[in-house]
């Protein structure tokens, strides 16, 4: 144990005798950094790549678009940040060679980083944070979405790829129970992104490698805090999933995100999750506890702005039916044909979208997942 803990200061004094090094062959770094991250605020961008062998780049309206300024040698990636890490970051990043922390600038904003190794150099994305946290309605989400946010127990999942707001649409639903009921939420992210306050609502919020070790660890022990709504942020690994569809099942409210394009992919990534000999019990659970599914990708539309196609899969009888039976495939009819129940594919999504003017035909097209389907409903 000793030599382990030996072995872990001199990692951290190494990190920060280079993170000095770095500082004192550029004094600038630090206001460097200051100095883009209010440019891409100013811009209104959502992230920044720092790579070295190329200038800052901003995302901006989900076009990347260099920044002023030269090309980034290693020496000034490492300088710009290694300022941004506590001791426990430098240890995680020399364990797992990457890191996720958030940090704020005042008057700037808040942002999420992710820092990592490539071609043997520091790199990283940096997302910007909105300093408020998102409605519904700022985000063009629809608004049948809303009673979600009323059920008492359940699993709500909003799913897509990484950068489609999946994080955004999240806080806006906590909000929403915030403001409107008196409930103790707990949420388990890594890292914390929205810093919620207490509204209607009292909220703790748990960040994975400070105040908890890992998402598992903190699942299960999250009932003896007698929470009635819970947030965890992502569902990586199948002892999370399990313990969350429990916890769904005995009178909670529980929300989470899933890296799938489409509402029944959801379904089949938490099967898959699991041997093949335990999948007709999460069958089973996942019929009984599963609230909604909520997709969604972001769009270019009008104006240089993208805006969220979202498709929606509410569990209803006929839903939970063939999520039982194992009838995956007839999912994706179930929600075509129930608008009634606030259901909508994506191309219906899509198809809304071009009626109302905010994307073109051609753009509803490049981002559907049934080209046939669009153009029948764009025909009608």
């Amino acid at each position: 144990m000793a030599g382990y803990e030996h072995e872990l200061a001199q990692i951290v004094a190494d990190l920060n005798r280079a993170a000095q090094a770095s500082r004192e062959a550029a004094p600038n770094t630090t206001g460097s950094l200051d100095e883009l991250l209010a440019q891409a605020a100013r811009r209104n961008a959502s992230d920044i790549i720092l790579i070295a062998g190329a200038p800052p780049v901003l995302r901006v309206n989900g076009a990347l678009s260099p920044s002023s300024g030269a090309p980034l040698s290693g020496d000034d990636t490492r300088a710009l940040l290694l300022s941004l890490l506590a001791p426990a970051h430098g240890q995680e990043l020399n364990k797992n060679k990457s890191v996720d922390l958030c940090f704020t600038r005042p008057g700037v904003g808040r942002f999420r980083a992710n820092i990592h190794y490539q071609r043997g150099t520091l790199a990283a994305s940096i997302r910007l944070l909105p300093e408020r946290i998102p409605t519904l309605e700022s985000l063009h989400l629809p608004a049948t979405l809303r009673r979600f946010a009323e059920a008492r127990q359940g699993l709500i999942l909003v799913t897509g790829p990484t950068g489609c707001g999946k994080s955004s649409t999240l806080a806006a639903l906590l909000d929403l129970i915030n403001t409107t009921r008196h409930d103790h939420i707990v949420t388990i992210e890594d890292p914390v992104e929205y810093v919620h306050a207490n509204r209607a609502s009292i909220i703790e919020q748990i960040e994975v490698g400070h105040d908890t070790p890992d998402f598992a660890s903190s699942v299960r022990s999250i009932l003896r805090q007698t929470p009635d709504v819970i947030l965890v942020g992502e569902m990586r690994d199948q002892e999370t999933m399990g313990t969350v569809l429990t916890i769904a099942e005995t009178g909670h409210l529980v929300l989470s995100a899933l890296h799938t394009n489409d509402t029944s992919q959801a379904v089949s990534r938490i099967l898959d999750s699991f041997p093949a000999g335990n999948q007709p019990q999460i069958r089973q659970q996942l019929s009984l506890s599963l609230l909604a599914v909520i997709a969604q990708q972001l769009v270019p539309g009008e104006g240089g702005k993208r805006y969220p196609a979202v498709e929606v899969m509410a569990a209803t009888s006929g839903v939970r039916s063939l999520i039982r039976k194992g009838d995956d495939h007839q999912l994706y009819s179930a929600i075509a044909t129930g608008r009634s129940a606030g259901m909508m594919t994506m191309e219906q999504s899509l198809v809304e979208m071009v009626r109302k003017g905010t994307i073109t035909a051609d753009t509803a097209l490049a981002h559907c997942f049934r080209p046939e389907d669009l153009k029948r409903y764009l025909q009608q």
